[in-house]
């Protein structure tokens, strides 16, 4: 028959308890036996710490800080540089003036002008060698200070002392500064932040100076190289005539003269091209005998008269011919003078005619010599484009040389004016100097004490933790083994005595029990007797309920008592102890019926676990007994890993069940984990009854004792746990059947 003989002993192999280690509400009982382990390290650590902070030489920090910022004013910059925009100083470079901060050279200015050479505290050669390092020297492994220069000596702690970094992602430059001399902590910070800020300034003349100095010995230069370059554009000018060519648009005197003859050659053109139309036009006319017509015979005074006197003639003519005939001598008269006018008049034409044709003739002539003048000045002109690159090329070079010349020339006004002491500030400022600090930076007299009290009080604690984890990993481990003995486990409580006999020594307590300081602790309560009987008639329950009931209770007591039940074998059919006590309890109150674990291979419905964890309501969880009074509460359909997960959960459903009923009966069943949840839960019970019918002496029944005693439990009773039969009383010798009850 398996019984609990210690933490997962009886399952069987490779079943696991379903919770390794500590729990939480083991936690605070283990660091309670161990108190002495953590309070006495705590208090010698911060002894040794208050001892420190009051024993050590006080630290003092003066504070400086810079901001870096472009602080030339607009006047002082160029048109350039007043229309582009400022970049603005980003991480990097903020970074880079750290290390400008504590570059060496600035180092060696502020040891001097802080006179660091000597002092005690910066100069290590400023005392004696000590006999340590006399021996080191000696041995070649220590080097001699005085061997160094003074500067180089003090360096490293001034190194030591100096703290430079940006604050946060501004362009802020704090320096730091430690002293044991609060006075020199402050001036040390503020002679730094100076001799930085006269660093850039510095920086600044001796660029402006080196500018100046180099562009005032190439402007020189520079003026000789322009003035070569436009006298050889003016010579190659005029050796090829290209003179005139800054004339209008630009254009060489060549081109100017090709383009006039080409305007005069257009225009005699068209002028040769309008005679040649008129004289065609007259001639026309002349054919059609209307010389009258023609513009230029019309406007002439003598043909205008011969027209008007031919207008007359034909007047009388008409008129005569009213009475004349053709015949008639006066009609042939003026028909003669008809004529003759005409003719005139067609004289006058022609000769108007050979005169234009005589201009035509002339302008023709005018052409034939301009296009001989065009075609050979553009022969000209072809032949001084080659002329006019190489010009272009050379005035290019003197317009380059001379760019170049005016640019050095403003920039050498530029730097000359900023080569000055004051010209051009730096591109930092002091925003906050450092003051004669008034408390020590180090020590924090409380901080130190605090962080050292509490540091050590937490690695005391997790000490102490970590021990009793080891412990129960090795008593897990030996279990798993196969080789744990519980009394190798007993011996570290107290030695093996020897046992008193009891009148029943199937129910006799462990050993451990009747050595008890405390009177009356190991105690035997005779039952009487009741017969074998079939059903829960054989247990008489009398004297257990009057020791439950009358089990001391705290002040601050619930409405209800909790009572727990152990079992220690798997259920075989006969009534329990459990169902026993639950009916016999039920009489005296309002009782419910806990599962805190269910049997192996059985189902559970909703309950106890699943409270703990809140998935379900106590009127979900609760179920009524029809054959009784009893309310009941299963296990659960969720692990019972909940509850060691919600310790806090626990209680509370625990006090929640106190508060509704006056009885709140709990069972533990005799699976593997049990142990775990008896540790659990035992320290919320008025009282812990180990239902076992295994004699005194068995180990598991010690084991289950020891941890509900150490987990807290107001009463510890062990009783029967079935009815004897008749075959266990012949084994028993005659002993009574009778309910045993052992109380601690």
């Amino acid at each position: 028959m398996s019984r609990i003989r210690q933490r997962s002993t009886y399952a069987e192999p490779g079943l696991q308890p379903q919770a390794e280690g500590l729990g939480l509400a083991q936690v605070p009982r283990v660091l309670r036996r161990s108190i002495g382990w953590i309070v006495g390290p705590t208090l010698v650590v911060a002894l040794g710490a208050s001892v420190f902070v009051n024993v050590v030489s006080p630290r003092y920090t003066g504070e400086s800080k810079l901001i870096l910022e472009s602080r030339d004013a607009a006047f002082a910059r160029n048109a350039q540089e007043r229309a582009d925009q400022q970049v603005p100083i980003d991480e990097q470079a903020v970074a880079s003036q750290v290390q400008v901060v504590m570059s060496r050279d600035l180092a060696r200015e502020a040891i001097r002008r802080l006179k660091l050479v000597g002092n005690a505290e910066f100069d290590p050669g400023a005392g004696s060698i000590g006999p340590v390092q006399r021996v080191l020297m000696m041995l070649g492994i220590g080097a001699n200070p005085l061997d160094r220069p003074a500067e180089d000596r003090v360096l490293d702690a001034y190194f030591d002392h100096l703290l430079v970094y940006p604050a946060g992602k501004s362009r802020i430059l704090t320096i730091e500064f430690r002293s044991k001399d609060a006075k020199l902590a402050a001036e040390g910070a503020n002679t730094i932040a100076q001799l930085y800020i006269s660093s850039l300034e510095a920086d600044k003349v001796d660029t402006a100076r080196y500018a100046s100095t180099w562009l005032g010995g190439n402007i020189d230069g520079l003026r000789k190289r322009v003035a070569e370059a436009e006298a050889k554009v003016e010579a190659f000018r005029a050796k090829n005539g290209l003179v005139g060519s800054a004339g209008a648009a630009g254009r060489p005197l060549t081109a100017q003269q090709l383009g006039e003859l080409s305007s005069q050659l257009s225009a005699t053109r068209i002028l040769k091209a309008d005679l040649t139309g008129k004289v065609k036009a007259i001639n026309d006319l002349i054919k059609d005998g209307r010389a009258f017509e023609i513009p230029d015979v019309a406007n002439n005074e003598v043909i205008r008269r011969i027209v008007e006197n031919r207008i007359a003639v034909r007047a009388q003519l008409a008129l005569e011919s009213r009475t004349l005939l053709p015949a008639h001598p006066r009609i042939k008269e003026l028909n003669a003078q008809l004529q003759d006018l005409d003719a005139q008049i067609k004289a006058s034409a022609e000769r108007v005619v050979r005169t234009m044709e005589n201009d035509a003739k002339i302008a023709g002539a005018r052409v034939e010599s301009l296009q001989a003048a065009v075609d050979g000045q553009q022969d000209v002109v072809v032949k001084g484009n080659a002329s006019e690159v190489q010009l272009r090329a050379l005035e290019r070079e003197a317009k380059v040389q001379r760019e170049q010349l005016e640019s050095y020339l403003s920039r050498y006004r530029e730097a000359a004016a900023r080569d000055g002491e004051a010209a051009t500030p730096a591109d930092a400022r002091v925003v906050s100097r450092a003051v004669t600090p008034e408390v020590p930076s180090f020590p924090k007299k409380l901080p130190i004490v605090g962080f050292a009290t509490l540091l050590t009080l937490m690695l005391s604690a997790g000490a102490v933790i970590a021990r009793a984890l080891l412990a129960e990993g090795a008593r897990i481990g030996a279990v798993r083994g196969g080789h744990f003995d519980p009394a190798e486990d007993r011996e570290r409580r107290e030695p093996v005595l020897e046992r008193p006999v009891f009148a029943f020594p199937e129910a006799m307590p462990p050993a451990r029990w009747s050595e008890s300081d405390e009177p009356g602790e190991a105690a035997a309560v005779d039952a009487h007797p009741a017969p074998a009987a079939d059903g829960a008639a054989a247990f008489d329950l009398g004297p257990l309920v009057e020791r439950i009931t009358s089990a001391p209770r705290g002040e601050a007591a619930r409405t209800g008592r909790c009572v727990l039940i152990v079992e220690t074998e798997a259920a075989q059919g006969t009534p329990s102890l459990f169902e026993a006590l639950s009916g016999a309890l039920s009489g005296r109150g309002s009782l419910v019926a806990v599962e805190l674990n269910a049997p192996s291979g059985q189902a559970s419905s909703l309950g106890f676990t699943d409270l703990v964890a809140g998935e379900a309501a106590f009127l979900d969880a609760i179920q009524a007994d029809r054959d009784s009074k009893l309310h009941r509460i299963a296990a659960g359909e969720l692990d019972e890993t909940v509850l060691f997960e919600e310790p806090d959960a626990l209680v509370l459903t625990f006090e929640a069940m106190a508060e509704a009923y006056d009885w709140v009966v709990c069972r533990i069943h005799a699976v593997p984990g049990a142990v775990d949840v008896l540790d659990l839960v035992a320290g919320h019970m008025d009282s812990v009854v180990i239902a076992s019918n295994a004699p005194a002496e068995d180990p598991a029944l010690a084991d289950l004792y020891a941890i509900a005693e150490d987990a807290g439990a107001g009463q510890i009773l062990v009783a029967q746990d079935r009815a004897v039969t008749d075959a266990d009383i012949k084994t028993a010798d005659g002993a009574a059947t009778d309910l045993r009850l052992n109380a601690a």
